[in-house]
Order: structure tokens, then C-alpha cells, then sequence
């Protein structure tokens, strides 16, 4: 008991709860989205070099790698294209220009002030005589002076020239200087010996200057920003060189000077001489930096397919930088905005679907998330087989060697499997609405155009239509040829519809198309015994197998009840025809009447279509004892249902087909024997719960007509129909039927079929010759079986005066 509370409990969460829908939803959408972007959750092996491949390892998209090799080649032959910049530095020769005049006018300006001053001093100063004789008394009172000559006193100044012109000037060059009065044409020869020489350019480095005679340099004039390519590398003076072409320079310029103001001046030349010509090893640097970036990566393509690793080779360098870029370029566009929005779409299909034609559709069938489940189950498993079908090596067509040419499209997919088996459990309706989202799917998975949704939704929409009412076993796979002439023409079409059209493409397309068809049935056909067995559903072809009468459990009823039996065939008889009037399941309704009454197996001698010896057992009980007795049979026939696996929908009907109604004969009984007040109306109610759907209700307006129905003592066509619509209406006023979509327009046209059938049972018949005889010229309305029963005694004494002109035993056990 506990067990089957907690077990009723489970089941309850679990379909009525609406977070498992949530649940599902998000079931759907991992595994879409899982299939759009497998590396997401799929860890791929790392390789390094020399590793052996375990599996064949493709390209999964288009995608491009760099030539490392050539790109850096050419990078190379860009660097050293780029030939060095020396800098010109105009400055030099002007600054030192410039130093070299000023300070030769300044020390001049000291000179002449300097010989002004000796010849002022030497005014003033007293003549002395040639002979100590002559000289004169010096004063007590006069001092000594010194006498300090020119040359002395200019000395003191050298090191101003030597900061002006940034050399060491010795004490002997210094007064040579000095003799010659620092005069104006020392500075201007000096300027022209050194123009002359820096004129020409003087590198720093010669030597290195050289290496490059092949290129050339550029020369970058430092002033004007000016660049000139030089070739002529050896017109340049090194250091040396420059020192020697001063002399050389000097020897006419100086021809006629005294030798050691020449070898002065050559000496000045030589120390003032500087390179202005230098390397600059930033900018050379700068420049070969940006001619290696300005060349772009050598790139190839590598296509989707192309294989990137085999199984059993060693991992080259080559084969490993075509998967670390397959893999980069994966992991760069993991979730792209393309497969968000595909995401996005699919889960606003889902859930409008629902909203729209699902949820209603559940609500008044009663399953809860069952349904959802199903459906979910489904989707679930033909993403898996769609995105398992993009991985089949290129090489694969039924295990033949036989080459497979790029399609569009997923002809041999057999997608519309899926329609099919939702199209047998749910309806043509549902399927449609399924339909929709799987060919959506798939067409993202496949990541194909419109043509590839439109191969899909018309494959699936065509495979629902042909597979509605299905009866029989072989309809599912004459759907599945149906199918694949379907999808052989549509694939004709889309190749046309492409420009890929041709005699290398159709052939295969047509034949793998055709086969996806039969495959579609063939999978429809064997999955549904297995969905029918874990989601506890029914199709037509069950209920036809649950039709045969031969059943065991038929049979028991027969045997054990017939008077049960009888009244459930005409049950089924009598719901079977009304569900084709108002457009419900004939053949759900003929079974449910079949079997809504086998809980009367438990104790059929309880009910009075089961007493034959006119004997009822009830007139020894309690009416509130009978009434549990009448109330335990929807119990019992709950539990046999399940034990002998009928399906749910037939234990649902069988649980329902009293709903909550009143027996009011025994509860009119225990008023009468306790009184109105002590009587419990609810005691002398069925438990419920009330139809949910139209094949239940129809079971139950059939069940209590077809009872009723043997009371009619004169059964005419008027007494029938007034019988028949006043139980209905009773049955409709007590509210018994709000919960299984049947309407007046639906009761009218039950009504009428009812009174049809029920009058072709209740017909008159004509007298045999027997007949009057046997009741001796009383029968009532022409028939026997309608005359109403003797008491026992009568029938007894009837028997002993027969017995003498018929068999004794005939008809006895």
C-alpha cells in the first residue's frame, strides 16, 4: 500500500509538475546545441610530434593555415631587401665651422687688446741707460714691475680656444698661432680644407660601410629629412683616409706658408675632421621590422573532408599544424552568433508549438508531461542519428567501395521516421507540429539552405498523411516505399534546383534517397513496440490484436460472465458506430466496451445479467454492502487491465466509465430502510473519475442505455428513442460528461446511432410454429424470448409435462 502511494506520488510529480517541461526544453536545446558544436563537450586528443594516430582524423569545415616555412622565407628576403640608412649630419661641418670662426675672432680681439695694453705699458715705463753708470736712482718709494710679454700673456687664453674648437691646443702651436696674430686667413683655409674633406662624407666605419657595395645604402640627410640611394660606396673617406686628404687638400692651399704654420694647420684639419657620415642602427632595424610585417602569411585551404590525420601514422609537424588550426578555429567560433540564433529559433518554435496546439491538446487527453516526454525522447534521438550520419566516412555507401559525391542534402537520412512514429502514438496533427521542429532542426544541423528544410518537412508531412489510421502492420511500410519514391523525385528536384544535377550525382542521390524512405519505415515499424512498451501507449494496430475475441481474457469472460460478455460486445458495438458518427477512434471505442466490464470476473454472480437460476444475491445484503460490491468492480477491472497488459488508455476508459455517478437503486433502498437523514449519498458513488476523453464517454453513455435497454418489456423504435434520450440528457444534467469534449451536436448524432443499432437488436420476429405452442397462444408480441418469466414453480411444472416429448437432458449440464 505504501509502496503504491509513493509509486502514485512519483508519477503524479513527474506529469504534472511543470518544471520537468522546462526540463525537457532544456533537454532539446543542450542536445541541439551539443550538435551544432560537438567541442563543446567533446575532448579531442591531443598529439605531438611522432605520435602515432588512433582514428582517421577529418577536417570538420573549411578553414586555412599558414605556410610557416614561406611565410618566413619571404619575411627574410623582405629583412634583407631593406638596405642600411646612414645618417648625413650637415651639422657637423657647419658647427665646427662656426666654433672655428668664433673663437679665432674672439682670441684676435684679445690679441689686438693685449698688444694695445704692452705698447700702453710700454709708454709709461722709464728708458734704462745702456751702463750701470748711467742709470738713474730709483726712488725709495717706486715698486718693482714685472715685465710679462705678449706671448705669455696670450698663453693664458688657450684654453679658451680649446673649448671653443673642443681640441688640445700645445703651448707651441699656441704661440705660433699667437706670432701670427690669430690672423682671419688661418680660420678661412683651415674652413676651406675641412668643407672640401666633410663635403665628400667621412664614415665612422669604412669597413662596414663597404659590405654593403652590392645594395647601396640610404643616405638620410639628418637636416632636411632627404634621402638618396647611394651606391658608390667608395667615395666616402674613412678616418684615416680623411686625415690623408687633408694634406692632400692643404698642400695647394698652403704652398708658400711657413712650414710650421702648414703643419699646424694640417694638424688643426686633421683634428677637426669628424665623421658625418654614421650608421643609424635604430632606424635600419625600424625599417626591416616593418618590412617583415608588411608581409602577409602565406596561406592554403584546407576543405571540409580532407584528411588530416590517418590511423597509424606518425604525427608530422605539418599534419600537426593543420589540427592545432582545425582545432583553433573551432574553439575561436565555439557558440557564433549564427548558431546562437539557430539556437534561439528553435527554442521559440518549442515553445509557441506548445502554447499553441499542444498544451490544450495534453490537457483534455490527460496525460501530463508523458506526451512531452515522448515527443522529447524522440526529437532527442534523431538529432543523434542526423548529426551520427555527418560523420559516415566519404567512402560508405551500404559497405561498397563506392566514392559519395558531395549532396546538399541528407537525402538518406531517414528523418521521417520520426513523423511516423509520432503519427502512430499522437495523431496526424501532432506529427505535423513535430515535423516542423525535427526538419528545422536538421537543416541547421546540416547546416543546408531552404531546400534542405524543405526536402525534410515535405518528406515528413507526406510520411504523417499516408501513415493516419493506420490498421495494419504493412501500411507502415508500404508508406516507407511511398516515402522513398517521394524523396528520389525530390531529390531530382533539388539537384536540378542546385546545378548539380548530373549523371555522376542523380543516380546516387535518387538511390540514397529511395532507401532513406524505406528506412523510414522500417525503423517506424520496428520502434513501435518498443515506444508502446516504455511510454505505455496504444495504436489501432494493438487494438486491433486486443479486438480478437479469442483473447484469454475474453474468453474467461465469456465462460465465467456471459452475460457480461454479451452486454460488452454490444457495447462495443454500439460505441464503435457512434465514434464513427462523430469522428472519434472506432476501434479504441469498440475496445474499451470490450473490456470496461472484466472487473465483474472477481464476482460476476453479483450482477444480474450473470444470474441465471433467478436467484439475486443482493436481497440477502445490505444496500450499502451491494453498493460496494457494484463499486469494487471498476477496481478490479483497474487491476486485471494492468495485470493482462491492456495499455493505459483502456484501464483509463475502464476506471471512467462510471465517472461519479449515482446508484440509485440501492441508495434509494437504504432510504428507505434507515431514512434520508442516515444515508451518505457519497457511499452510492462510483469513485470516478469522470470520462476525460470522447471514446470514454461514449462508453458510458453506451453502457447504461444498452443495461436499461433489456427492461423495455415492448422495446418499440419510440420506446427505445425516448429511453435512450432521456438517459443521455440524465447523464449530461448530472455533469458526467464536462471532461471528454462531447458536444450537443456530438450527443445528438450518438443518439441516433444508438436508437439504430439498438432497434436492429430489439426487433420484432415472426411466430415460428413451435411458438404457439410452446406458450400455448399467449405470447406477448409475437416473439418468445420477449414473454415476461415464470416463477420457478411454473417452470418446473412446464418442464415435467415437456419431458415426455422432448430430450430429458437437452439444454442441462
Amino acid at each position: 500500500m505504501i509502496r503504491d502511494r509513493k509509486k502514485k506520488s512519483v508519477d503524479r510529480f513527474f506529469n504534472l509538475n511543470p518544471h520537468i517541461r522546462w526540463a525537457l526544453l532544456v533537454l532539446i536545446v543542450v542536445v541541439f546545441t551539443t550538435g551544432l558544436y560537438p567541442s563543446l563537450v567533446i575532448k579531442k586528443r591531443h598529439y605531438n610530434i611522432g605520435d602515432v594516430v588512433k582514428t582517421d582524423i577529418k577536417a570538420t569545415e573549411d578553414f586555412i593555415i599558414e605556410d610557416h616555412a614561406a611565410t618566413e622565407a619571404l619575411r627574410r628576403q623582405a629583412v634583407d631587401n631593406v638596405v642600411p640608412v646612414y645618417d648625413l649630419n650637415p651639422k657637423i661641418l657647419k658647427g665646427t665651422v662656426t666654433r672655428l670662426n668664433d673663437a679665432f675672432e674672439q682670441l684676435r680681439l684679445i690679441y689686438e687688446q693685449e698688444t694695445k695694453k704692452l705698447e700702453t705699458e710700454s709708454r709709461t715705463s722709464p728708458v734704462l741707460p745702456s751702463t750701470p753708470a748711467e742709470a738713474p736712482v730709483k726712488p725709495a718709494d717706486v715698486p718693482d714691475l714685472p715685465q710679462v710679454s705678449l706671448a705669455e700673456r696670450m698663453l693664458a687664453k688657450k684654453n679658451l680656444l680649446e673649448k671653443a674648437i673642443g681640441i688640445e691646443i700645445s703651448s707651441g702651436a699656441f704661440s705660433i698661432l699667437t706670432e701670427n696674430g690669430f690672423a682671419k686667413d688661418i680660420p678661412r683655409l683651415l674652413t676651406t680644407i675641412i668643407t672640401q674633406v666633410l663635403s665628400t662624407g667621412v664614415a665612422a666605419n669604412k669597413e662596414i660601410l663597404l659590405k654593403e657595395s652590392d645594395r647601396g645604402i640610404t643616405l638620410r640627410n639628418v637636416e632636411t629629412l632627404t634621402e638618396t640611394h647611394v651606391l658608390n660606396l667608395k667615395q666616402f673617406y674613412g678616418p684615416d683616409q680623411a686625415k690623408t686628404m687633408v694634406r692632400v687638400v692643404a698642400d695647394p692651399l698652403l704652398k708658400g706658408m711657413n712650414y710650421a704654420l702648414l703643419n699646424l694647420m694640417v694638424d688643426f684639419s686633421q683634428q677637426l675632421i669628424q665623421p658625418n657620415v654614421t650608421l643609424n642602427s635604430h632606424e635600419t632595424e625600424a625599417r626591416k621590422e616593418v618590412a617583415a610585417q608588411q608581409i602577409k602569411p602565406v596561406l592554403y585551404m584546407i576543405k571540409k573532408g580532407e584528411m588530416l590525420l590517418r590511423e597509424g601514422e606518425r604525427v608530422t609537424p605539418l599534419q600537426l599544424r593543420k589540427l592545432v588550426a582545425m582545432e583553433a578555429q573551432a574553439d575561436a567560433h565555439q557558440v557564433p552568433l549564427a548558431g546562437s540564433g539557430a539556437v534561439a529559433l528553435l527554442t521559440a518554435i518549442l515553445i509557441i508549438q506548445y502554447h499553441v496546439r499542444l498544451k490544450r491538446r495534453m490537457e483534455f487527453a490527460n496525460t501530463g508531461n508523458k506526451d512531452l516526454l515522448f515527443l522529447s525522447c524522440i526529437m532527442v534521438s534523431f538529432i543523434i542519428v542526423v548529426k551520427i550520419s555527418t560523420t559516415l566516412p566519404d567512402a560508405w555507401f551500404l559497405g561498397l567501395p563506392l566514392s559519395r559525391p558531395a549532396s546538399a542534402v541528407g537525402f538518406g537520412i531517414p528523418l521521417a521516421a520520426g513523423a511516423m512514429i509520432v503519427c502512430l502514438f499522437m495523431g496526424r496533427e501532432t506529427a505535423l507540429i513535430f515535423a516542423l521542429a525535427l526538419a528545422l532542426c536538421t537543416s541547421m544541423l546540416l547546416q543546408g539552405g531552404l531546400e534542405t528544410f524543405i526536402y525534410f518537412i515535405l518528406s515528413c508531412t507526406m510520411a504523417s498523411w499516408w501513415l493516419q489510421d493506420c490498421r495494419e502492420r504493412k501500411i507502415i511500410i508500404k508508406t516507407g516505399a511511398k516515402l522513398g519514391l517521394l524523396n528520389a523525385f525530390l531529390a531530382v528536384v533539388i539537384d536540378v534546383y542546385l546545378g548539380t544535377a548530373s549523371w555522376a550525382v542523380l543516380p546516387f542521390d535518387v538511390t540514397v534517397a529511395f532507401l532513406g524512405g524505406i528506412g523510414a519505415g522500417i525503423i517506424t515499424a520496428g520502434m513501435a513496440p518498443v515506444v508502446e512498451m516504455v511510454f505505455h501507449y496504444t495504436t489501432d494496430i494493438t487494438l486491433l490484436e486486443l479486438a480478437n475475441l479469442d483473447r484469454p481474457i475474453l474468453r474467461r469472460l465469456m465462460l465465467e460472465a456471459p452475460g457480461t460478455y454479451h452486454h460488452s460486445m454490444i457495447v462495443g458495438s454500439l460505441v464503435e458506430a457512434a465514434a464513427a458518427e462523430i469522428g472519434a477512434n472506432p476501434i479504441l471505442a469498440k475496445v474499451c466496451g470490450y473490456y470496461h466490464d472484466i472487473g465483474k470476473l472477481k464476482q460476476p454472480l453479483y450482477f444480474i445479467e450473470n444470474q441465471s437460476d433467478g436467484r439475486n444475491k443482493h436481497d440477502k445484503l445490505a444496500p450499502s454492502m451491494s453498493a460496494l460490491i457494484l463499486i469494487a468492480h471498476v477496481k478490479n477491472g483497474v487491476e486485471i487491465a494492468r495485470e493482462h497488459k491492456l495499455g493505459q488508455v483502456i484501464i483509463d476508459t475502464t476506471q471512467q466509465h462510471h465517472g461519479t455517478s449515482l446508484i440509485s437503486y440501492f441508495y434509494e433502498k437504504a432510504k428507505s430502510v434507515k431514512g434520508e437523514d442516515a444515508v451518505n449519498i457519497d457511499d452510492f458513488r462510483y469513485p470516478g473519475p469522470r470520462p476525460q476523453t470522447r471514446e470514454a464517454g461514449l462508453v458510458m453513455l453506451a453502457d447504461v442505455v444498452e443495461a436499461a435497454s433489456r427492461t423495455l418489456e415492448n422495446p418499440t423504435p419510440s420506446r427505445i428513442q425516448g429511453l435512450v434520450q432521456n438517459l443521455i440528457n440524465k447523464i449530461f444534467s448530472d455533469g458526467q460528461l464536462d471532461y471528454c469534449e462531447l458536444t450537443l451536436k456530438d450527443l445528438h448524432r450518438i443518439a441516433r446511432s444508438f436508437n439504430k443499432i439498438l432497434n436492429g437488436i430489439h426487433h420484432h420476429r415472426v411466430e415460428y410454429q413451435d411458438s404457439a405452442y410452446m406458450t400455448s397462444g399467449k405470447a406477448k408480441n409475437g416473439s418468445a424470448d420477449r414473454k415476461p418469466a415464470k416463477p420457478p414453480q411454473a417452470a418446473k411444472a412446464k418442464d415435467s409435462e415437456d419431458s415426455q416429448a422432448h430430450f430429458k437432458r437437452l439444454g442441462l449440464s
